[in-house]
């Protein structure tokens, strides 16, 4: 899948990493498609697949082959998040961290780890190989990773040996500089081992009382980002059906094999109309085509799916107030 997002909160976290190696983080995030202005934007989820250009931006600006290490090395501790809360309202550790593995999401779409119990735990299958998964994520992440469960257990966690999918971006006495451990590469899987003991440890700021509060607030978190999953198969539904000029409730309901009411009633609990969604899929189609191609007006009414050309240009006199002619000469002087 190419639309697995990231949580925000990753992507400010490296930000802050960033500026604190002196490297222009702003270029950067810009190098990698994404505007440095929304970063504290609300419930803000980044695309997954932007994450080769972020490591290579961050490499060419900064110099350094192994910056995902360094990054990670120099950035906050992911603190005042749910997956946290989930940890240190937990009754152990160990009973937090398998409740975590359930959220996982929260933090990343990309994220399938496991955890293996035994005389010497570890967690595995972090990124599950996914192809815009870099080394230099990896690294970092398990970095983060660590000292968020080090913060978690004021400062007990301790990483026994790592193991890693990938070649040594550095020379491996770096590597156990950082992580304080045996770390090793060029396995088949990724491994974080870690002692036993540590799965009892219980939280000095453990707030047992609290933990169904925080699962209610990690499920309607999961839920948020489920009715998002939603709406971009409707739409990716209706867009296939769109040339056809007859999108309807019944036939998206049926490529997805549900009844139209079920559909209805999922819409609805997404706070959302499937009418809504449909005319705001025509009016961003329309928006591209005009502004950023020379497809004839008859043309973009036929790829926007309306029947009849009246129809579209009552529309786009509702969403734009101005006709289609005068929006594409506007963006065209603009443009000069």
């Amino acid at each position: 899948m190419n639309n697995l997002t990231d949580s925000g909160a990753l992507v400010r976290l490296a930000f802050q990493g960033l500026k604190a190696l002196d490297v222009d983080a702003e270029e950067v995030l810009r190098q990698s498609g994404f505007d440095p202005q929304n970063l504290y934007k609300a419930n803000l989820r980044t695309p997954f697949s932007a994450q080769p250009q972020f490591w290579k931006a961050a490499i060419a600006l900064s110099g350094d082959s192994c910056i995902g290490l360094h990054l990670a090395e120099k950035m906050p501790v992911y603190k005042g998040q749910i997956l946290e809360y989930l940890l240190l309202s937990s009754p152990t550790f160990g009973d937090g961290l398998k409740r975590v593995m359930n959220y996982q999401r929260l933090l990343s779409d990309a994220l399938h780890g496991s955890l293996t119990e035994s005389t010497t735990p570890y967690i595995t299958n972090y990124f599950a190989h996914h192809q815009y998964a870099t080394s230099h994520l990896a690294e970092a992440m398990v970095l983060g990773l660590i000292k968020a469960f080090q913060a978690a257990t004021d400062g007990v966690f301790k990483a026994s040996k790592i193991v890693f999918n990938h070649p040594p971006n550095t020379d491996l006495e770096e590597y156990k500089r950082i992580f304080q451990c045996p770390v090793e590469f060029n396995a088949k899987s990724f491994r974080l081992y870690f002692p036993e003991s540590v799965l009892n440890y219980r939280s000095l700021f453990a707030e047992p009382r609290l933990l169904n509060v925080h699962v209610q607030a990690a499920n309607q978190h999961l839920a948020f980002l489920e009715q998002g999953d939603l709406i971009k198969l409707v739409r990716s539904h209706m867009a296939s059906l769109l040339e056809s000029g007859n999108v309807t409730l019944a036939l998206v309901a049926d490529l997805m094999d549900i009844t139209p009411r079920h559909l209805r009633h999922q819409l609805q609990n997404a706070g959302t109309r499937f009418q809504t969604l449909l005319d705001d899929l025509r009016h961003r189609l329309a928006l591209r085509l005009l502004s950023q191609t020379n497809e004839a007006i008859s043309e973009i009414i036929y790829l926007t799916g309306f029947s009849e050309a009246s129809t579209f240009y009552r529309a786009f006199k509702r969403w734009e107030n101005t006709t289609p002619i005068k929006y594409r000469v506007s963006k065209q002087i603009k443009d000069v």
